[in-house]
């Protein structure tokens, strides 16, 4: 059950301009730390999408999940910008969440 610790909207991707995971979580760490092991969801796993590139703090989930939908029908060009506008260089940014 979610204990909605760190509502959230994310964005992981497996490499710099490589493929890119939008999704949203109500405890953040968890989910990516389920993203990590392998088990988040099949994309992830697939194409290996490991390294959180952004995410945005929500007080719902309906919040979190509207942004979700939002940010997957943008272009990808979209996704990059916004990645790049707070993560130029693509980092890791799960280790700001413990």
């Amino acid at each position: 059950m979610a204990r909605f610790d760190f509502i959230a909207a994310y964005i992981m991707a497996n490499r710099k301009n490589g493929a890119i995971y939008v999704g949203s979580a109500a405890d953040l760490p968890v989910r990516i730390g389920q993203h990590k092991a392998g088990v988040g969801a099949r994309f992830t796993a697939k194409y290996q999408c490991f390294t959180l590139v952004w995410f945005e703090r929500f007080d719902s989930m309906s919040a979190a999940a509207q942004m979700e939908r939002r940010l997957k029908r943008w272009k990808r060009a979209w996704k990059i910008e916004l990645i790049e506008r707070t993560n130029k260089h693509w980092l890791d940014l799960s280790a700001e969440l413990f």
